[in-house]
C-alpha cells in the first residue's frame, strides 16, 4: 500500500533553500502532531505503516528528504546535505503544519542522525515535544564515543570500536567518488528490493519506490557533508533538550549496541527500548513502534498539558530494557507458573497474552498483568491439545496483536501412578496437553515468528522429572522428556533464524498442578486423599512459582538452553550426567504417599 492509497492522505510543498520539499499528512489537524523522518536510501514511503496506524490517534506528518522521493535536490549536490541545511528543511515543515504547537518527532536511520541535531541545537528550542531515535546516532555523541576510546584504550574498547569500525563499511565507501552514483543507478538499484526481502524480510509490495536509485544517489552526500567533519569536531554542547526515547534493534548489522553507551550523560530524560528486530524496523515491526511511539507521545502530550514535569513511561522491573513493549504469549497463564510469567514479563513492560482453558482465570491474569505494568494485555481461552483451536487463536493473535516475540509454553497436567495402573486414556491425556500442546505452540507460533524473520524466542516448561527416571510418574516424565528433546531440536534447527529456544526444568514448585492431578488406579476418595498428600507436601517444600518465572525471563534474556531451577532440580540434573545409575537407584524408591 502506497501512502497516496491511504484515505485522508493530503500533501503540500514547502519551499525552503531553493528547494521544495513534498510533506504528506494524515490523521486530524487538530490533534498533536508526530514528524516521521525517513533514513537512508529510503523515501517518506518507508514509514507508510507506521504512519496509516499512528494517524488514528493522531496528526501524522512526512516529508521527503530533500532530493529524495518527490522532494527537489539542491544545486550543486556538494554542500548541501549539511546538518544545518536539514534542520532549515525541519524547520520549515513544522512551521507549515503545526505553526502554534510543539511536534513530536520520529527518525530512522539517517532520519534519527539528523533528528538528533534538531533537538540539541537551541534554534529549535520549543518548537519540538520529544523525539523517538532508531537505528541513527548522534554524529556528535558518536564522536565523543570514539574519541574516548582512541584517547582511553582498553582491550574492550578496542574491542568495540574494531566491531563498529566493521559494521560501517559502507559508510567508507560512500565517501567514494563516483562509485556509489554509478551503483545505485546501476545493478544495485535493481537488485535492493530483493536484497531487503533476503536479508531483513522486508515484505515486498510498494516500497522501495521507483525513485531509490536517484535517492540513494543524492543521498550518498548526507553521509560526505557531514560524517567526517562531525566526526573529527563533535559538538561539546551536544545536549537533548527533549525527552528522548532510544528504540535500539539487537540485530542491526550496521550499528552496534554499545554506541549508546552512556547516553544518559547527553540526555537528561532518557526511555530506552531494545527490540529483536533487524535494520529496517520501519518495515519488518510497524505494530511494536506504533505502541511505543504512541505511549510516549501520550505521556509526553499529558505532562506538556498539565504543566508538570514529563513522566518517566519506561517499565522499571527487571529486564524492562529487553522485554519493555514486547508481545509475550504464554500458556496455563491462570495460575501456577504461567501466572507468574506473565505477571514477571507484565513487571517488565511487555505485552502479554495470557492463555488457558479457564477463561475466567485467563482473563484476571491479563487484568493484573495491566495493574503490575504490562501496556497491554489479552486474555484467551484455547485448550493447548486443540489442534484448530492453536491455529485460530494464533491468526487471531497475529491479526489484532501482532507476531508473538516471546512464547512460554507452559500448559501441563500432572499425571502419577505406576505404569501398569496407567492406562491408555490416561496416556493420551498427559501427552495431549504436555507434549502435543506444547508441539502446536512451537509449530503454530515458531512458524510465525520464522516467517517474520526477524526473530524471537520459545520457552518450553519440561521438569526435572524429564531426566530423573521415577517408577510413580512414568507418562508424566515420559512426556516431559519429550519435551525436552523436542526443546533441544528445535534450538539447533531454529538458531539460525536468530530463534532461541529454552526448556526450563523446575523441581518441586508450590503450584496447584497437584491439587488437579490425576492418579491412575486410584477411586474418587483415594484420588481426593493423595491430592491433599501431595499438596501438602508441596507446600512444605513451599519453592514459589515466581522463581521459576525469573528463571524464565533470565533464560530469554541470555539464551539458555536448558535451565534447572531448584537445587533439586539441579542435583537431579548433575546425576544425570555424572552418576546415571545413582538415579536409577533412587527411582526404585516407593514415593512416600
Amino acid at each position: 500500500m502506497s501512502l497516496q492509497d491511504v484515505p485522508g492522505f493530503r500533501e503540500r510543498r514547502v519551499r525552503t533553500g531553493g528547494i521544495e520539499l513534498c510533506v504528506a499528512e494524515l490523521g486530524d489537524e487538530t490533534h498533536p502532531t508526530v514528524v516521521l523522518v525517513h533514513g537512508y536510501p529510503d523515501s517518506k514511503e518507508v514509514w507508510t505503516q507506521v504512519a496509516v496506524q499512528l494517524a488514528e490517534q493522531w496528526h501524522v506528518v512526512l516529508y521527503d528528504v530533500r532530493g529524495h522521493g518527490r522532494s527537489t535536490a539542491p544545486e550543486p549536490l556538494r554542500g548541501g546535505f549539511t546538518l544545518e541545511k536539514l534542520t532549515d528543511d525541519f524547520l520549515a515543515v513544522v512551521d507549515a503544519v503545526s505553526p502554534d504547537r510543539p511536534v513530536h518527532l520520529v527518525g530512522h536511520d539517517w532520519g534519527s542522525v539528523q533528528s538528533w541535531e534538531f533537538v540539541t541545537v537551541m534554534r529549535t528550542e520549543g518548537r519540538i515535544a520529544s523525539f523517538t531515535s532508531m537505528s541513527g546516532p548522534s554524529l556528535d555523541h558518536f564522536g565523543h564515543w570514539i574519541k574516548q576510546r582512541m584517547t582511553r584504550p582498553t582491550p574492550r574498547r578496542v574491542g568495540q570500536l574494531l566491531g563498529q569500525g566493521a559494521k560501517s563499511w559502507y559508510v567508507y565507501m560512500l565517501h567514494t567518488p563516483v562509485l556509489p552514483e554509478l551503483a545505485w543507478r546501476g545493478p544495485l538499484g535493481k537488485q535492493w528490493p530483493r536484497m531487503l526481502q533476503r536479508m531483513e524480510k522486508v515484505p515486498a509490495g510498494d516500497y522501495p519506490t521507483p525513485s531509490l536509485p536517484n535517492d540513494a544517489a543524492h543521498g550518498a552526500w548526507l553521509y560526505r557533508d557531514n560524517v567526517r567533519a562531525r566526526l573529527r569536531r563533535p559538538r561539546a554542547d551536544a545536549y537533548a533538550h527533549v525527552p528522548v526515547q532510544l528504540i535500539t534493534p539487537t540485530g542491526d548489522i550496521f550499528l552496534s549496541e554499545k554506541l549508546y553507551d552512556q547516553l544518559e550523560r547527553w540526555v537528561p530524560h532518557l526511555v530506552r527500548h531494545s527490540l529483536p528486530a533487524k535494520h529496517w524496523v520501519p518495515r519488518t515491526r510497524p505494530d511494536q513502534l506504533v505502541s511505543w511511539i504512541s505511549e510516549f507521545v501520550a505521556a509526553n502530550e499529558s505532562a506538556l498539558e498539565d504543566g508538570r514535569p514529563v513522566p518517566d513511561t519506561a517499565p522499571t522491573g527487571a529486564y524492562a530494557d529487553r522485554f519493555g513493549g514486547q508481545l509475550v504469549l504464554v500458556t496455563g497463564a491462570a495460575g501456577g507458573i504461567g501466572r507468574a510469567t506473565a505477571f514477571a514479563f507484565a513487571e517488565a513492560g511487555a505485552r502479554v497474552v495470557a492463555v488457558d482453558r479457564d477463561a475466567e482465570g485467563a482473563a484476571r491474569t491479563a487484568e493484573m498483568a495491566r495493574l503490575i505494568g504490562s501496556p497491554a494485555a489479552w486474555g484467551e481461552a484455547v485448550d493447548v491439545s486443540d489442534e484448530q483451536a492453536m491455529e485460530k487463536l494464533a491468526a487471531k493473535v497475529a491479526a489484532e496483536y501482532g507476531i508473538v516475540d516471546v512464547l512460554v509454553n507452559n500448559a501441563g497436567i500432572g499425571l502419577s501412578g505406576s505404569f501398569l495402573e496407567t492406562t491408555s486414556e490416561d496416556w493420551k491425556n498427559v501427552l495431549d496437553v504436555n507434549l502435543w500442546g506444547v508441539i502446536h505452540g512451537c509449530r503454530i507460533f515458531g512458524g510465525q515468528m520464522a516467517e517474520r524473520g526477524q526473530g524471537g524466542h520459545i520457552v518450553n516448561t519440561a521438569s526435572a522429572a524429564a531426566y530423573q527416571p521415577s517408577r510413580a510418574l512414568p507418562a508424566y516424565s515420559t512426556s516431559k522428556a519429550a519435551v525436552l528433546m523436542l526443546s533441544e531440536c528445535l534450538r539447533a534447527e531454529l538458531a539460525e533464524r536468530s530463534i532461541g529456544v529454552s526448556a526450563i526444568c523446575p523441581g518441586i514448585v508450590n503450584t496447584n498442578i497437584t491439587a488437579t492431578a490425576h492418579f491412575a488406579g486410584a477411586d474418587a476418595d483415594e484420588e481426593t486423599r493423595l491430592r491433599k498428600r501431595t499438596s501438602r507436601l508441596y507446600g512444605l517444600r513451599n519453592y514459589p512459582p515466581e522463581k521459576v518465572a525469573d528463571a524464565i525471563l533470565e533464560a530469554v534474556a541470555n539464551n539458555r538452553a536448558v535451565v534447572p531451577v531448584t537445587p533439586e532440580a539441579r542435583a537431579s540434573r548433575f546425576l544425570s550426567r555424572l552418576s546415571p545409575g545413582a538415579l536409577r537407584g533412587i527411582a526404585r524408591l516407593k514415593p512416600p504417599l
